[in-house]
């Protein structure tokens, strides 16, 4: 299995939640901080990591981006990669690893990544989701029918996507980090603008640029995305009433969110729910 990341003193738990004779899915958690020091590993294979927590700078061949909660991590067998927690401590992806040939074979658009992640953005919505529920324990998923959707998905998305090359200042690394984790830990209350502006220290017009730039996505698309994220994988997973878990996930008002989450998904909950 292709590891994450490597960092002294604080090496990544990996625990095996499905695997074949040329594929795996694991969950990795890494408790690495500001204070380890990152050091260049090798993809051994073909590795989808979807980011489940936390945030951390990962760098390849192929690119320098900020990984952020429901991001995907891509790595090519045999290329040379570093990460980093220098805003923050830890981080949790379920990883998926596949030997080459088996990439190959499922990737018809291609089977090396030119781009080092896939921002969370509404295209991988439901795959992440997916993913994010399988950890969870939802029932009724096939371990290998994931990995292969994975890798076909992610392969058909990476070859379309464009990458916004933007060098980013540390400062505004360390700014927008503490902002994503402030939104993942966050249950309800107001994420607006001016709130996570005020929180980067930033006015709210520089926040919105630097933010878009860094992650690929505005704020308000980000919080909007990671509820209709935790409200997915708890239709998934749980049997609460759907208002009671729109209102949990930060939604004040259920047409609202059926509408935001018909949009993400093209399903409604109930929908979502019953097809799962």
């Amino acid at each position: 299995m292709a590891k994450i990341a490597v960092q002294t003193g604080t090496p990544p738990q990996a625990r095996t939640l499905a695997s074949g004779a040329d594929w795996s899915i694991s969950e990795v958690v890494c408790g690495a901080g500001p204070h380890d020091r990152p050091f260049e590993e090798q993809h051994g294979v073909t590795s989808i990591a979807v980011v489940v927590s936390g945030t951390f700078q990962y760098r390849s061949p192929c690119g320098d981006d900020l990984m952020t909660p429901g991001s995907l991590l891509l790595g090519n067998a045999g290329d040379c990669f570093c990460c980093r927690h220098e805003h923050g401590t830890g981080d949790r992806c379920i990883a998926f690893a596949y030997e080459p040939a088996r990439f190959e074979q499922i990737a018809e658009s291609g089977a090396r990544f030119h781009l080092p992640r896939l921002p969370a953005v509404r295209a991988t919505a439901p795959l992440v989701t997916k993913a994010a529920a399988f950890l969870a324990g939802a029932r009724g998923v096939s371990p290998e029918e994931l990995s292969v959707q994975m890798a076909a998905e992610t392969a058909q998305l990476a070859a379309g996507f464009e990458r916004q090359r933007t060098a980013a200042e540390p400062s505004s690394l360390a700014r927008v980090s503490r902002v994503i984790r402030m939104i993942d830990a966050a249950e309800g209350g107001s994420l607006d603008l001016t709130a996570l502006s005020g929180i980067a220290r930033l006015s709210p017009y520089h926040f919105l640029r630097v933010f878009e730039a860094i992650t690929g996505t505005t704020p308000h698309q980000y919080v909007l995305r990671s509820r209709l994220r935790q409200a997915a994988v708890r239709l998934r997973t749980q049997r609460a009433p759907v208002l009671d878990i729109a209102f949990d996930c930060g939604f004040g008002d259920v047409s609202n969110f059926n509408r935001a989450f018909r949009a993400e998904f093209g399903l409604s909950p109930r929908a979502f729910r019953k097809q799962g």
